[in-house]
């Protein structure tokens, strides 16, 4: 991810509401990827409708594993440089725990 990306990234953390505030350029390459992956799952999908052999379903599945996967990784470095160093910045340190919960689900 690149800096300038980051960098404008910021995070609000209220008791009631938290938020994210990604760049526009960050939230542009986020939602193009999803919609990749929207394409194709979808496109499994009618693999699946047209008896497509099993190896080749399997092989499209573990590419939207990974392409999710890269989602997930940068969604986590913009998290942690931007609304993690805030919050342990202000004291709050209890976002290390929340952290480790939510790295411990990217890695199942």
């Amino acid at each position: 991810m690149a800096k300038e990306q980051v960098q404008e990234d910021h995070c609000e953390h209220h008791e009631s509401e938290r938020k994210s505030h990604h760049s526009d350029k960050l939230k542009s390459n986020l939602i193009t990827r999803l919609n990749r992956i929207e394409g194709q799952i979808r496109g499994v999908k009618g693999l699946i409708e047209k008896d497509t052999y099993c190896d080749d379903v399997l092989n499209q599945i573990a590419a939207i594993q990974s392409a999710l996967n890269s989602v997930g990784r940068l969604l986590l470095e913009g998290h942690m440089k931007s609304c993690v160093v805030e919050r342990i910045q202000e004291g709050d340190h209890e976002v290390i725990d929340e952290l480790l919960i939510t790295v411990n689900k990217l890695l199942k």
